[in-house]
């Protein structure tokens, strides 16, 4: 293509993007006008309903995995509606119009104000419960919002904003509000985006994480996910086995946080692997481990044919003979050793894990620090014990902004509505994994807060309040 018809396309492209940011910022400022709390509510839960209703839901996730080739329709159906329900959950009761506190005491009022445009990049692996949860947080806080949706995930992402258009038509709100690049998608689209809203939200590659980044507008951006899970002596086997089971086959494993590594201590293995065995995990003899390794990293990346596929397709394609075949949910690899001449040791989206051995909790330890210095760091680790103090030792000595106990990793680190954590498809991994917050994306982060500041009595404290201590043990 020559270089006058490409810089005509990006003139272009700019031109389209540009025209989505204008309609935006007009709905915007009318919404903000005179807005009471009442109206976000309303307008969060006409985007919620938009993918809730069941039929819609129903066809979104088969329209997801057919268009994107990515996971199961019907975990994507479960996950459509927990996720959504979990965020309606979170946000029920929360001020985000108007004044949100009042403190006599330091003489400060904070009024929650919109940030204005926020622009959503959002993934093939979770192309309907992602721009879900970021338009209802965006509008819970009177912001506008332009989804910018995988190649793969275009179909889907425009039939869900047809459908959240439905449903702003019922409460009189503007369809503006809720836009999306339009195909063809691009690169250059996205960028201008970027470099056009107010605030960015990225989940996805880390490559689109780094471009939003360097943008020069504010980003929130989440780190690589690359979960590892300990297995100590006290833990209970069969709930273990049977949770992590659970988690890692949940729709076929698109999620960032599914078990990539099992690190089991040596003293409960081999009844760890009986217990696995049971729930459907099956660890591969020599030979058919060397052939899923090979089909799943032969080309020097991942494989896409296996990505997020079945358990059968993941069989057939690597060509493996697996005992009791027919009761398999995902295969277990050994890990041979840690970082990039071990690519087994790296997150894998696929119905996979590697199995590691620990001689004792430190070296169990060991290797999941060894993990996270290679891939994933910042994201979550996961615990099965009875010993709180082992889960307390890696919140304070890993590189991880999560500890998960006796959870299945997937569904806990998400949140979930039998643990604290605030529903999320978007886990900030902080300056462990390059990341702006170290929390689990949501409402709060789609907001300013504006402070009122009024004269309080004088709080200057002397010296001696502050270095008697000091002085005594050091002298002055």
């Amino acid at each position: 293509m020559a270089a006058v018809e490409q810089a005509d396309i990006a003139t272009q492209d700019a031109l389209i993007v540009d025209e989505l940011i204008a309609r935006a910022r007009t709905a915007q400022a009318a919404f903000e006008n005179g807005a009471t709390q009442a109206r976000y509510d309303q307008a969060a839960l006409a985007a919620a309903w938009a993918l809730m209703e069941p039929t819609r839901n129903e066809e979104l996730a088969t329209l997801a995995v057919a268009t994107t080739g990515l996971g199961n329709v019907k975990d994507k159906i479960t996950k459509n509606h927990r996720k959504t329900l979990g965020v309606l959950r979170d946000i029920k009761n929360a001020k985000t119009c108007g004044i949100i506190k009042d403190d006599p005491t330091s003489g400060i009022t904070e009024i929650a104000r919109p940030v204005g445009v926020v622009a959503a990049v959002v993934p093939s692996t979770n192309p309907v419960a992602t721009p879900t949860n970021n338009v209802v947080n965006a509008l819970k806080c009177g912001n506008a919002v332009i989804l910018s949706p995988s190649p793969k995930g275009v179909q889907v992402c425009e039939k869900l904003v047809g459908y959240m258009h439905i449903e702003l038509d019922k409460i009189g709100a503007d369809r503006d509000l809720v836009q999306m690049i339009p195909a063809p998608v691009s690169k250059a689209k996205a960028q201008r985006l970027m470099e056009a809203a107010d605030l960015l939200v990225v989940t996805g590659s880390q490559n689109n994480v780094k471009r939003a980044y360097s943008s020069g507008t504010p980003a929130i951006g989440v780190g690589a996910g690359n979960v590892s899970v300990i297995v100590d002596e006290s833990a209970d086997l069969e709930d273990a086995a049977r949770k992590i089971t659970a988690s890692k086959t949940f729709d076929n494993s698109t999620s960032c946080s599914s078990e990539n590594a099992l690190i089991v201590l040596d003293a409960v293995f081999d009844n760890f692997l009986a217990a696995l065995h049971k729930a459907g995990g099956r660890r591969l003899d020599s030979a058919n481990d060397k052939k899923l390794k090979s089909a799943l990293f032969g080309g020097g990346h991942l494989n896409r044919a296996l990505l997020a596929q079945d358990i059968d397709k993941v069989i057939g394609i690597a060509d493996l003979d697996v005992d009791d075949a027919d009761t398999a949910r995902f295969m277990l690899i050994d890990g041979e050793g840690v970082g990039e001449a071990y690519p087994e040791s790296g997150e894998k989206l696929s119905l996979v894990t590697t199995l590691y051995r620990a001689r004792d909790f430190d070296h169990a330890c060991q290797l999941a620090r060894d993990i996270f210095q290679y891939i994933g760091a910042g994201h979550s680790i996961g615990i099965h014990t009875q010993d709180d103090t082992r889960a307390m030792a890696l919140g304070a000595s890993m590189p991880t902004c999560r500890v998960i106990v006796n959870q299945a990793h997937c569904f806990a680190t998400g949140g979930s509505f039998d643990n604290g954590m605030p529903f999320s498809l978007s886990m900030g991994c902080g300056s462990w994994g390059g990341n702006s917050i170290d929390e689990n994306f949501n409402h709060t982060h789609l907001m300013n807060i504006t402070k009122i500041v009024r004269p309080i009595p004088a709080r200057e404290p002397a010296l001696d309040d502050i270095f008697a201590d000091y002085w005594e043990q050091f002298g002055r």
